[in-house]
């Protein structure tokens, strides 16, 4: 790939994921070092207590910051590593990760993600916080698994 995709690109890359399919995860914004991702809170994304798991948390952030590392290259973007800290249980009616890029190089960029919950009247609470370093496949792996 050459360049820097735009939105509708992200957008059917994001489509062709069948996890992110799976959950109905939306490519929200793309672009500028950042994007943002969207995905409804649903029961069946809910840990015993009524919370979003920590698992449905940590892919939409890990997501995000791949995303968000893909405006910065036009290779393939591949998540080397990740932290995620939870700060809040999760509920509410969605859940937005925000992620932008640090520092981005030519091999790797280093990403941060704020997770947020909304609630039913648009209010916005930060339910976790991701850092990570993204590398960059070269085109030549593109094509491997």
């Amino acid at each position: 790939m050459n360049g820097t995709p735009d939105l509708a690109f992200a957008r059917k890359i994001l489509a062709a994921q069948p996890f992110s399919a799976l959950l109905g995860t939306r490519l929200v914004a793309f672009g500028d070092g950042e994007a943002t991702l969207e995905l409804d809170n649903r029961e069946d994304l809910r840990q015993q207590y009524g919370y979003v798991h920590g698992g449905v948390l940590a892919y939409v952030a890990e997501n995000a910051m791949a995303f968000a590392a893909g405006t910065a290259s036009g290779n393939r973007p591949l998540t080397a590593g990740f932290t995620i800290d939870y700060v809040r249980p999760a509920d509410g009616t969605s859940l937005l990760a925000r992620a932008r890029v640090v520092r981005a190089g030519r091999g790797l960029a280093v990403c941060r993600c704020d997770v947020v919950c909304v609630g039913p009247d648009g209010g916005e609470t930060v339910c976790a916080v991701a850092q990570g370093t993204i590398s960059f496949a070269p085109a030549a792996a593109a094509g491997r698994s």
